[in-house]
């Protein structure tokens, strides 16, 4: 089996865990994170890609933007670890950032579709 084999099929966006006591209330702190530029949540934008929480609560958020040359590239990651860090059993959290695959308006949830005026 090749390398390429290995990744076939694989999917380009890691599964969340979903399962943890603590992820209701992760996803509830990204939503009080808002894109400057597009008044609806991150998380209902479908810029929140995987929310990776480990048997000790430490929390591994990947995310992107709508696009790489957004000019809050910089500061969102910390907006989202400054929501989510004072959450009640939370360790840490670590924020990374990434643009594969590439943000598309078909990842957003049907709220922000419908805010948005797209359904």
């Amino acid at each position: 089996m090749t390398t390429a084999d290995k990744i076939e099929g694989a999917p380009l966006i890691a599964p969340s865990t979903t399962d943890h006591p603590l992820y209701d209330n992760v996803v509830e702190a990204c939503r009080t994170v808002f894109d400057p530029e597009i008044p609806v949540n991150i998380f209902d934008l479908g810029l929140v890609y995987t929310i990776d929480i480990s048997a000790e609560n430490e929390v591994d958020i990947t995310m992107t933007l709508t696009a790489p040359g957004c000019p809050v590239a910089g500061e969102m990651p910390g907006w989202v670890a400054d929501a989510v860090e004072p959450l009640a059993g939370v360790k840490s959290v670590n924020v990374k950032m990434t643009f594969d695959p590439p943000w598309g308006m078909d990842m957003m949830s049907d709220e922000a579709r419908l805010e948005l005026g797209f359904m």
